[in-house]
């Protein structure tokens, strides 16, 4: 029960991720409160489309821990829940390396797990395992290299076991097919559903089919069994498009045109309609009683605008008024008039 993965930062700009085998990637989000990695967001959608399990990293500068973990957020939050969260805390650029590992990882994953819900991770090199040890239930991915030798992936890397830890990062000198460059090599002692459940990713369970009427699945879509965000995307699939326009449709299109939609049949009747149309439901369907209380009267050869008013127990000036007609002793057969 392992898998192999690499991670990956601005160094390796323009890296085709579906191209490079890996079973998992790490991305490098941010660091500091300054920098956010030119690629991340390019390097996150490969990662997505390929199926891939995905990570992203901070790389810690020492400083506001708050401040820090909020920019790390902030940069990361379309993505929360799709992939784990790791904090980098190593030498580069970092002061408190060395004189206050404990108290600064500490709050950062306290601080980030109770702003997510995820616990993150603590990227950490193999000497320093003790500095923060009992900060919590936070996951450690260790890095520790046996030599600088370039290698491809092992199956069992130097010193494996040597230390409790879930990602084991063996070398920065990988070499992999799909890239011509060096690349940081890992081994994960978990599986992609223990990999999502780390990310606080929900499995989409007993997935629906997707056979059915755009009505169909708006309806099943809106009650959740498809889940949301890129879940949403897997399991509908060639109809996510057709779905999502249809829901966006009745969100931002005017009541009076929603209406008529509804009588030409496109909502559905009684529950389907209430949940297709969801908080536009009443305002819809106000326009739609009102309507439907309204009473008409086709003009006939030889009919009187006050014969008319008569008929239906009501005053010639008010129909005038209703229709706009300027003249009441003008009226033409076959003119459709509102009565009531």
């Amino acid at each position: 029960m392992s898998m192999n993965g690499i991670d990956v930062s601005n160094w390796q700009k323009g890296i085709n991720l579906k191209a490079v085998p890996a079973d998992f990637v790490i991305v490098k989000a941010t660091e500091g409160t300054y920098y956010v990695s030119s690629d991340f967001k390019r390097q996150t959608t490969q990662v997505i489309e390929a199926g891939k399990c995905l990570g992203f990293y901070h790389y810690a500068n020492g400083g506001n821990v708050t401040a820090e973990a909020d920019y790390f957020i902030n940069n990361i939050k379309p993505y929360i829940g799709q992939g784990i969260l790791v904090l980098d805390w190593e030498a580069g650029n970092n002061p408190l390396f060395g004189k206050n590992d404990f108290d600064w990882c500490k709050q950062w994953c306290d601080y980030v797990y109770k702003k997510t819900g995820v616990k993150p991770f603590v990227y950490i090199q193999a000497s320093a395992i003790n500095r923060i040890k009992g900060i919590g239930d936070y996951k450690l991915w260790v890095a520790q290299y046996a030599d600088m030798n370039p290698t491809g992936y092992q199956s069992t890397p130097w010193n494996e076991g040597a230390y409790e830890c879930v990602i084991r990062q063996y070398s920065s000198v990988g070499r992999l097919n799909g890239y011509s460059g060096n690349l940081d090599l890992n081994k994960a002692y978990i599986n992609k559903s223990k990999w999502n459940e780390y990310a606080g990713k929900k499995e989409i369970i007993d997935k629906p089919t997707v056979n059915g009427t755009t009505l169909d699945l708006v309806v099943k879509t809106i009650q959740g069994k498809f889940g949301n965000g890129n879940d949403r995307k897997v399991a509908l699939g060639s109809r996510y498009n057709e779905v999502q326009n249809f829901i966006n449709h009745i969100s931002y299109s005017d009541a009076n045109t929603l209406a008529n939609e509804v009588k030409s049949g496109k909502y559905g009747n009684g529950d389907v309609r209430k949940i297709v149309l969801g908080s536009r439901y009443d305002e819809v369907q106000n326009i739609i009683n009102n309507e439907s209380s309204k009473i008409y009267h086709i003009v006939k050869y030889g009919e009187t605008l006050s014969g008319i008013a008569s008929e239906y127990g009501t005053t010639y000036s008010k129909i005038a008024q209703m229709n706009g007609i300027d003249n009441p002793n003008k009226i033409y057969v076959g003119q459709k008039l509102r009565v009531k």
